[in-house]
Order: structure tokens, then sequence, then C-alpha cells
């Protein structure tokens, strides 16, 4: 399995023969292109066009993020397994009302499903959420009934609010209560920790959107309009309750995590660069960890279940079979 390389500290990257090169003040450090499968730049690095050209050569994405550490864009090399009916055929389905509505009802209902098993999983561990489970429960059923998008979106952000709501008996710390779902700029230490993991959910749907025949502007949830990417925002809804949430109570209850790891500026709170490196390293490990999944009878893990994902979207659109999202079981 392919790597994702994280690069936090400040220098120039290039390409030296066939393989890839970062420069520093410290030195200098190799890293085998073969085995990189992304790279996720949150330090102040310079790139050339002959490294850009290699890294399109060898199919490698390059995500960018800002001081703050949130999404800024990415290098997307020619899509070299993009299709030209492929994207005809997401076109019609987003123009189709009642198509696109059916592929974004499942979205929410997919991301509904697997906050619910986020709550269940922690109602087993004593925690007091079963009055939010049955919120979300009355909730799941309406979906069906949501007539546009405008009213689909609304739902899911109805449903979200309940979930958000049980997040202080789950992390069960004062200094990360959640109070308000704020993102730019994040009010509190939480909301820091939520807009961070999900900026990181986003590209890395983007990338394995990159190793499909799907176009990531065309999404279904999301309007497809003058943002450059859409398909993974509708994604990732499903994979954030299990991934980055999971995660995120993960490393406070072990405090790998704690107030400390946090600067306040005139633009809100941001992680420090342990902080950081503590998230992507612990993600990293999630995406590795393999669960049996229950169609294809093997051990699979967390990031090929996002290609699976888009794989199975694929299907849909070309009339093979009707798509449903994935629902984690634990």
């Amino acid at each position: 399995m392919k790597k994702t390389l994280y690069i936090f500290s400040s220098g120039e990257l290039s390409r030296k023969d066939n393989t890839l090169s970062f420069e520093m003040e410290k030195g200098r450090r190799f890293i085998p292109v073969e085995d990189t499968g992304e790279i996720m730049i949150f330090g102040e690095v310079a790139v050339n066009k002959k490294l850009l050209e290699f890294l399109s050569m060898k199919e490698i994405v390059l995500h960018y993020f800002n001081h703050h550490g949130y999404y800024m864009g990415s290098f997307y090399p020619r899509e070299h397994l993009n299709s030209g009916y492929m994207t005809l055929k997401q076109a019609e389905y987003y123009l189709n009302e009642e198509k696109r509505l059916t592929i974004a009802k499942e979205f929410v209902r997919g991301a509904a499903k697997n906050i619910r098993q986020v709550l269940k999983y922690y109602h087993g561990r004593d925690k007091n959420v079963s009055g939010k489970i049955n919120a979300i429960e009355n909730l799941i059923g309406p979906i069906e009934e949501c007539r546009d998008t405008s009213a689909l979106m609304a739902m899911e952000g109805n449903i979200r609010d309940h979930y958000y709501k049980a997040f202080d008996e789950i992390v069960g710390k004062p200094d990360f209560a959640f109070q308000v779902r704020s993102r730019r700029p994040p009010k509190n230490y939480l909301n820091t920790l939520i807009s961070f993991g999900n900026s990181l959910m986003y590209t890395i749907c983007l990338s394995e959107i990159y190793k499909t025949h799907l176009d990531p502007r065309i999404g279904y949830l999301h309007a497809t309009n003058f943002r450059r990417f859409t398909l993974n925002l509708d994604v990732a809804e499903i994979f954030k309750p299990v991934i980055v949430d999971r995660l995120i109570f993960t490393l406070l209850a072990k405090r790998m995590i704690t107030k400390d790891d946090f600067d306040r500026d005139t633009e809100g709170i941001m992680m420090k660069e342990k902080a950081r490196k503590c998230f992507v390293e612990n993600l990293d490990e999630k995406l590795k960890t393999t669960i049996k999944h229950r169609e294809i009878g093997r051990p699979v893990s967390y990031r090929r279940l996002i290609r699976l994902e888009l794989y199975k979207l694929e299907k849909h659109l070309m009339g093979e079979k009707g798509y449903q999202a994935f629902i984690a079981r634990w």
C-alpha cells in the first residue's frame, strides 16, 4: 500500500533522478516515489515545474494546507483514469433531479446511520447518549420524504445538531466543551480538532477519487457550482463519524492531545505542530487498520473502504447496481 507523505517543515521539495528530495535547514531527506501515494504540505515548501511534471507522471496528488492547518488546494495531475463516459453519466445523474436526489439521500442516510453507530458504541461504554440516539433514529426515516437537496441538507444539519450535543458527554472534559459548531475560525479546542480532521478527510477522499474513473467536480448532496470539488465532500460525510470523530474521542480520552497543544491568535485557535503531527500519525494508522468486509469476506483497510465506496457509486451510475452507503457495524 502506498503511503501518505506529511510535510510540516519548511524547505524545498524537488525531483532528484527518479526519487523525491526534501531539503530543509537541518539536511536533506530522500523519499522513494514508488511508495508515495499523496503528499500533504503544512509547512512553507517550495516546488518547481520539474517536480510537478514528475508527480503528474507518477500520479501523485499534492495537497496544500494553510498556516492554521486547513485545506487550501491541490495539485491534481491530469486524470489518468478519467473517462468521458463516466463524466457524462455523472452529469446525467446530477441534472436529473430525481436521480440526483436518490444518491444524495443515500449519502445522508449513510452519514446518519454511522453517526448512530458511533453513539451506540459509546452508549455501550456507559455514556448517557440514549436520548440523542433516539432523536437521530427518528430522523432517519424522514430522509426519504425530502423532496429536494436543500430540504435534505437541512435534515442532515438537524441530525448533526443532535449528534454534536452528545460530544460533551462522550469527551467528558471541560477544556474541550463543544458549545456550538464553529468553523472558520473555530471558537474552541474541540471545534478546532473537528475542522482539522474534516479537512484531512476531504483531501483523503479527493485522493481516492483520483484513482477511479469519477470526476471530483460533480457531487450530488453538495451543489456542483463554482466550487472546485464537491464529490469528495459527499463521500466524506459517510466516513467522518467513524474515522475522524472516533479518532478525536480516542486522542482526548488518552490525553494524547490536551489544551496545551493549542495557540490562540487574531484569527482564532490553531493546533500546535506537535498536535497536528500526533493527529495525522494516528489518522494514518486508523486508515491502515483492517476490518472484515461483509460482502468481500476478507479484511480491508479503512482507506480501501473509501475506494470501494467510489466503485459502488460507479456501478450505480452505469446502472449495474443501486448504490447503498457503507454502514459501520461496530
